[in-house]
């Protein structure tokens, strides 16, 4: 079965993440999505957080496994005997970054595939950096994140102000 899969902090995921995914989703059998542990990141929410809030989001999607790791993507597709890494592109500038890292993986395992999809225009605005700061200041999140994460995310705001 070919197996891709879909790495990322996900703190929060938003729904410009789900877009992604779903799209992905439909393209290969089975998808992972692999919440990375990244030590120069300080997340908001821990890695079994953001691995639950994914699993509830993505529920409907029968093809797709949430799960997590740390130290290079790279390593753990070989682990999971992945074919392929699919990168969402919000804007031209992520380019740049994603392009340096799939060249960078291709040397380092020639026979995965780096597979990017742009995400949908009305979600190219939307960062997690730019979610939890709208969520610190109380703001609407209904646009930009699943109604699941939009209560965890003002649970965590409370929570932070008590």
């Amino acid at each position: 079965m070919l197996t891709a899969i879909c790495p990322g902090s996900f703190d929060p995921v938003t729904y410009g993440h789900t877009d992604i995914i779903e799209r992905a989703s439909l393209i290969f059998p089975k998808l992972i999505v692999a919440v990375s542990r990244n030590p120069i990141k300080d997340p908001l929410f821990t890695i079994q957080e953001r691995v639950e809030m994914l699993k509830e989001v993505l529920s409907p999607y029968h093809n797709v496994e949430v799960d997590s790791f740390e130290g290079l993507t790279i390593q753990y597709a070989i682990q999971r005997k992945a074919k392929a890494i699919v990168r969402g592109l919000r804007v031209i500038s992520d380019f740049e970054n994603e392009f340096r890292m799939a060249l960078t993986n291709k040397k380092l395992a020639c026979h995965l595939e780096t597979v990017f999809l742009m995400t949908k225009a009305e979600f190219s605005f939307i960062s997690s950096t730019t979610v939890k700061e709208i969520a610190s200041f109380g703001g609407s999140l209904r646009v930009l994140v699943p109604p699941v994460v939009e209560k965890r995310l003002k649970s965590k705001f409370n929570e932070c102000s008590s």
